[in-house]
């Protein structure tokens, strides 16, 4: 049969018609280019900055103030206040600072002394990759700080300070430590959402969807009853990643696992009932599966996963700290390298539970409509 134009146009024709009835994946054609742009272009940053910092003055005179304004000037730390060693190592362990300076006592004297006082840098090392632009400003700071004011009394030679740096959590830096918990919540963020993305879609493709309907089921029983079944598939999942992460990677484990399992069920019940939700909205499984990608996409750049979430513009840490797994990135983390306990965890255990229920209520919305 001879090729035809005609024919050809007419098909043609028709898949561009359908793609404009089809809005769904005309959305998704149009945004997912522009929020990839957005994110690679301007939130997406490997060498941080303005990370929050806390100072332990010992030792309060004016070359350890200068040494101060000097961080702060080099953009790299934004101090956040001068504090105690408990109230330091409280900070250090919810995360809420990355670095804590130490001052000791008789710095300025052993320094004009000529001899190298200790300045002591810990470092929230969870994630390596966040603390090592900061830390190599530190290591020429010195040097460029106290030479004028010390020319001519000490040897050239002599390092002004000795800086001692104390990678807390993860002394040697081992990369996996911080990728390995992270991937119980890409994992479970990725194939919760999806399958439960998928069994209404699946449903209504296959013509038992109308079956469901008239059952007297209500929706908060069909999308609870949807759930619970890949609550367990998830707990599987977790237990996997847990034993590799355990004996094949050697990530310690200093925290409460029951405690972990916890956490991890409250976040599968925030990607299941997000899933749900996204069934309820998409007309087709590959409609689901596009609005999965939507929300996994973000997800991956914006949680902290892949780039260091603090060198992210502060809208990027905005909508970060929406997303669900940003907070459980940093939970499992706390657990697992930190031993962090419940009341360390709830800053970041209750906006998940926030993000749950209102998307179940969004759900339930969506999902009494489609009744109708």
């Amino acid at each position: 049969m001879n090729f035809s134009l005609q024919r050809w146009l007419g098909i043609l024709i028709k898949e561009f018609i359908q793609l404009k009835r089809d809005r769904l994946t005309f959305g998704m054609i149009v945004m997912l280019p522009i929020i990839q742009l957005l994110l690679f272009g301007f939130a997406i940053n490997s060498d941080p900055k303005h990370m929050p910092t806390a100072i332990v003055m010992a030792d309060p005179g004016p070359f350890a103030r200068a040494y101060v304004a000097a961080m702060r000037n080099s953009d790299y730390f934004a101090i956040v206040g001068s504090v105690d060693e408990d109230v330091a190592d409280r900070l250090l362990d919810k995360g809420e600072v990355q670095f804590v300076v130490t001052f000791p006592p008789g710095f300025q004297r052993d320094l004009v002394g000529g001899k190298s006082p200790v300045l002591l840098v810990e470092a929230d090392a969870t994630d390596p990759m966040a603390a090592g632009g900061a830390i190599s400003v530190l290591n020429h700071l010195g040097p460029e700080v106290f030479a004028p004011d010390l020319a001519g009394r000490r040897l050239p030679v002599v390092p002004p300070i000795d800086l001692r740096v104390h990678r807390r959590y993860n002394q040697e830096g081992i990369t996996a430590y911080n990728v390995v918990p992270g991937l119980c919540g890409v994992i479970l963020t990725m194939t919760m959402i999806l399958m439960t993305g998928l069994a209404m879609t699946r449903e209504r493709e296959r013509g038992t969807f109308e079956n469901l309907l008239a059952t007297p089921a209500t929706p908060f029983e069909v999308m609870t009853g949807k759930i619970v079944p890949y609550i367990l598939i998830g707990l599987i999942q977790v237990t996997l990643i847990l034993a590799a992460a355990r004996w094949i990677f050697g990530v310690p484990m200093l925290g409460n696992l029951l405690l972990l399992y916890g956490e991890v069920l409250l976040f599968i019940c925030a990607n299941l009932t997000l899933g749900i939700t996204f069934s309820s909205l998409a007309r087709n499984q590959l409609q689901a599966m596009q609005l999965t990608f939507f929300f996994f996409l973000p997800s991956m750049l914006l949680s902290g996963f892949m780039f260091p979430f603090r060198g992210m513009p502060e809208w990027a840490q905005v909508v970060g700290n929406v997303l669900p797994l940003t907070h459980f990135l940093l939970i499992v983390r706390g657990i697992l390298l930190k031993g962090n306990g419940p009341a360390m965890l709830w800053d970041h255990t209750w906006p998940i539970l926030l993000f749950t229920a209102a998307v179940l209520a969004f759900g339930l919305k969506t999902f009494r409509r489609t009744l109708d």
